[in-house]
């Protein structure tokens, strides 16, 4: 976070080096669609987003936990209320087995309403002869491989505007409406998780939740009237990609003077740009959002001291997140000397687990996969490892759907690589499915409550 000695303005990052920028083919078109941006209305507030900071004060202070889930990269196919509503459905679920075990509250911050770009590792694909721009997510350009769909557009930004701001409007309408009211724990069932053993173990929980709720409405609480009881505070977040899009919503708060991101209300900054030096750790620094920061086997414990100075200087509590995406083989080594470093120098920071993006794999038939074995495995480590060192394990970080789709091997669901191409949707990476996330969330409350 910028000092009020420094210069920072929401321009700065493009005086910077950048990585992971698209080669937007029309520089007028692309400055005009950022200036109709600028004139939309904010998509967030910037009181909600020093409201989720409080929230992870607390997961960092080990008093909450922080479930941070959905899409890998959303896709702008994919915006009907069904299937807004069925990936919050899941993600209640999850929170109401984790909340159950670990008496602790749970945060809900969504991958959602924003989460359209994906950075790559290469710049072009080749099929054939023919080579075009990788596909970056539908923010930037489509995924189908022609040389029309893979040109950027920067009309799409707008278009993802639009989406993140019908999709916010069904989230408050759900969350705040009823439908996320702690009485309809049984309603949240769908059908293909009903019938799974996750599906009967999450009923054995709702039943004992509804027995609770019986017994305060006897004892003359009025449950519509209890908020926490009635609605749920959910927050949205995404990987600040695409600076162009982050920038046109960046806005100066009324009442502290200070620059928001008003694109989401938390950020976070992958593991192909988080250099210090560069334009998005420039332009994170000086909006005043909740920042995540993606941790890897190549982190260098320097460099992310030296991140987490020019991002938190003030050492705020709850404006850092650390999201380790270490991979099951490499975590054992990897993450113990970070946390150490980081504890050591004196930075408070919610550390949350990511054991999604450093277990994918290519399957015979060449889709990229995930098994829910290596998942799980991950998690246990890192549940391990910070137990070992007296750090609280402060979160999970997963891409989920509520679909009932078929990209990750085994689980709840015992999918195996015939079942891939059963119901493969994911525009990117593979996703866990409903009854695979209830899975992991009941493996995960035994970890909470050991």
């Amino acid at each position: 976070m910028s000092s009020p000695n420094e210069t920072w303005a929401p321009t700065s990052w493009r005086q910077k080096t950048i990585r992971q920028n698209p080669s937007w083919p029309d520089a007028a078109e692309l400055a005009a669609v950022e200036g109709e941006l600028r004139a939309q209305p904010p998509l967030v507030f910037a009181g909600e987003a020093r409201d989720l900071i409080s929230h992870l004060a607390a997961v960092a202070d080990g008093k909450a936990f922080l479930l941070q889930a959905g899409d890998c990269a959303e896709s702008f196919h994919d915006a009907a209320a069904d299937s807004i509503r069925d990936k919050l459905k899941i993600i209640l679920q999850m929170a109401v087995a984790l909340t159950y075990a670990s008496g602790v509250p749970v945060l809900k911050v969504g991958r959602i309403a924003g989460q359209f770009a994906k950075p790559r590792s290469e710049e072009f694909e080749t099929q054939g002869d023919q080579v075009l721009d990788t596909f970056r997510g539908h923010i930037v350009n489509g995924e189908e491989f022609t040389a029309a769909a893979r040109r950027p557009d920067a009309r799409r930004l707008l278009a993802a505007y639009h989406q993140s701001a019908s999709t916010l409007n069904l989230l408050r309408a759900f969350t705040k409406g009823g439908f996320a009211a702690l009485s309809r724990v049984h309603q949240w069932n769908q059908e293909f998780v009903e019938g799974s053993p996750q599906g009967r173990h999450y009923a054995e929980v709702a039943d004992d939740i509804e027995r609770a709720v019986r017994f305060m409405r006897a004892c003359g609480i009025d449950m519509a009237r209890e908020s926490s009881l009635s609605g749920v505070d959910f927050y949205t977040s995404h990987e600040a990609l695409i600076l162009p899009y982050e920038e046109a919503l960046t806005r100066q708060d009324s009442l502290t003077g200070n620059w928001y991101d008003c694109s989401a209300h938390m950020l976070w900054i992958g593991d192909r740009t988080r250099h210090r030096d560069e334009a998005h750790v420039e332009f994170l620094r000086g909006v005043h959002n909740p920042l995540g920061i993606k941790v890897g086997p190549s982190t260098d414990a320097d460099e992310l001291i030296a991140i987490l100075d020019t991002l938190n200087p003030q050492r705020i509590v709850g404006r850092i997140t650390l999201i380790s995406r270490m991979g099951h083989r490499t975590i054992e080594t990897a993450l113990a000397p970070l946390v150490q470093r980081v504890r050591d120098e004196g930075h408070p920071v919610v550390w949350a687990c990511d054991p999604m993006h450093g277990n994918t794999i290519r399957a015979d038939s060449g889709r990229k996969t995930r098994r829910f074995d290596d998942v799980l495995s991950e998690v246990k480590s890192f549940f391990e490892i910070h137990r070992s060192l007296d750090s609280w394990p402060g979160g999970l970080h997963i891409e989920l759907t509520g679909d009932n789709v078929t990209e990750c091997l085994g689980g709840g669901s015992d999918l195996n690589e015939a079942d891939l191409e059963t119901n493969y949707t994911s525009v990117c990476d593979p996703r866990l499915n409903a009854s695979q996330s209830l899975d992991l969330a009941f493996q995960v409350s035994e970890f909470l409550q050991a």
